[in-house]
């Protein structure tokens, strides 16, 4: 019996010291001279992210690709894989994700973490693979059973050494970017797409069901990015209505009035539209009214652009604002004569330091008979 218990104890205190050792375990730096990293970029709402280690040239210039990188897959002689790609980056896995659907080198791929590994065919030729398996260390227990997707791309060579790997992200257009892996003198990019516009729509829809919804500046929010991407505006004007008349949470005012207006005249219901602004005017502050008039000139809409810089003048007599909205109004219909007279008056009005600029430099066109608006 003592000695079952020492037995025992002995046990105990084996794993008792075991465990401690594992809990007192010190972060250092990576070993090796590589380093770790992490880019991150945003394709609209898309947020896309590699994750990698830095492995240094070290002097091997001219023995990176070909050698310290192989051509072709190899067996690492470690793990399941027996044909192994390189794993894009030193120690672990490096890591891509992607918050949502992306497209790369034109082929579709979801949303998700991928483990990043390439096979380099040749100077001209690199196959980029983004494996279900994230999890991994390296590629020795690499499996094609796991790829999501494949795509060829052709290397690019640079002038200069880059001694320590790095991703960037290259090329940036509002829908695209080059993911570029950079090393020694190679470069290999391969192109990331989104699709914006949907994308977002599709996190607005979401965002709408939140508590995000019982605010009408959130239904205008979402019928306006439609107005200005010109995209979705059937289910705009839904929107815009909602935000004008939604239970509990809409508000008619000029903002929401507005915003349905300007959608219903992109739909080509004009006289619906026309309508509505009518409505809205009155109940516009000073600088909304001022605002719709300057958005009526670059319409090429002169004359009602006119009447509603007429309008805010009633409104606020003493305010430099609507008067300098007149000297557009009168100039824009070739009026110069009086586009003068409430330039000459906005100036007395005390407008800002800018401002006052801005009119003191437009009333030479004025008399000259320019158009200011131009």
């Amino acid at each position: 019996m003592i000695k079952k218990r020492l037995s025992t104890l002995a046990i105990a205190l084996f794993c008792s010291a075991n465990m401690a050792f594992a809990q007192g375990q010190l972060t250092l730096p990576t070993e090796g001279g590589s380093k770790k990293a992490m880019v991150t970029e945003f394709i609209g709402l898309t947020e896309i992210s590699v994750a990698y280690g830095r492995p240094a040239v070290k002097g091997r210039e001219g023995k990176i690709w070909g050698d310290i990188v192989p051509f072709g897959n190899t067996d690492l002689g470690f793990g399941t894989s027996k044909s192994s790609p390189w794993r894009a980056g030193a120690n672990e896995n490096t890591v891509v994700s992607f918050s949502t659907d992306v497209k790369v080198e034109g082929k579709p791929l979801k949303a998700g973490k991928y483990g990043l590994f390439m096979t380099v065919v040749s100077e001209n030729e690199v196959t980029v693979i983004f494996s279900k398996n994230s999890q991994a260390w390296g590629s020795y227990f690499y499996d094609p059973a796991n790829d999501a997707l494949q795509v060829t791309v052709k290397p690019k060579k640079a002038d200069a050494s880059k001694e320590f790997l790095e991703y960037e992200f290259m090329n940036q257009t509002r829908n695209s970017a080059d993911i570029v892996l950079a090393w020694e003198k190679w470069q290999i990019p391969f192109k990331v797409e989104v699709d914006v516009t949907n994308t977002v729509l599709a996190s607005i829809r979401e965002e709408l069901k939140s508590v995000k919804g019982f605010e009408w500046q959130s239904w205008n929010q979402a019928a306006n990015y439609c107005l200005r991407n010109n995209t979705n505006l059937e289910e705009g004007l839904i929107w815009a209505e909602n935000a004008i008349s939604l239970r509990g949470t809409g508000e008619k005012n000029f903002t929401t009035l507005s915003t349905k207006a300007m959608i219903l005249a992109r739909l080509g219901k004009q006289a619906e539209a026309d309508a509505l602004m009518k409505e809205a005017l009155p109940m516009g502050a000073m600088m909304e009214v001022h605002g719709y008039g300057r958005q009526l000139i670059t319409q090429k809409k002169y004359n009602e652009a006119l009447e509603v810089f007429k309008m805010n003048a009633k409104k606020n007599p003493t305010s430099w604002t609507p008067s300098w909205g007149l000297a557009r109004g009168y100039s824009v219909v070739g009026d110069f004569k009086n586009a003068l007279k409430y330039a000459e008056l906005a100036l007395t009005q005390k407008p800002d330091e800018q401002n006052k600029k801005n009119i003191e430099n437009a009333i030479p066109k004025l008399k000259e008979k320019k158009d200011i608006n131009q």
